[in-house]
């Protein structure tokens, strides 16, 4: 299950990764969890996105494959 988030004017998909999920580097995850707004790059107040679960899995999958235990 997802939580939502409510956009606020001039959020971007970094800000919103780092301040919801903890770093920017979710943002992919983010993005494919709202795929009709993959072409916005600033949005507008009020717009509903689904935030993705991080779990410990999640966080190993998202490692470079150099930074991963073998």
């Amino acid at each position: 299950m997802s939580n939502k988030y409510i956009t606020k004017m001039g959020d971007t998909w970094d800000l919103i990764a780092f301040e919801q999920l903890g770093s920017c580097k979710y943002v992919s995850l983010l993005i494919n969890e709202n795929k009709d707004y993959c072409d916005t790059a600033i949005f507008s107040a009020g717009v509903t996105l689904s935030i993705p679960t991080i779990t410990e899995k999640t966080k190993v999958e998202n490692l470079p494959p150099w930074k991963r235990k073998q």
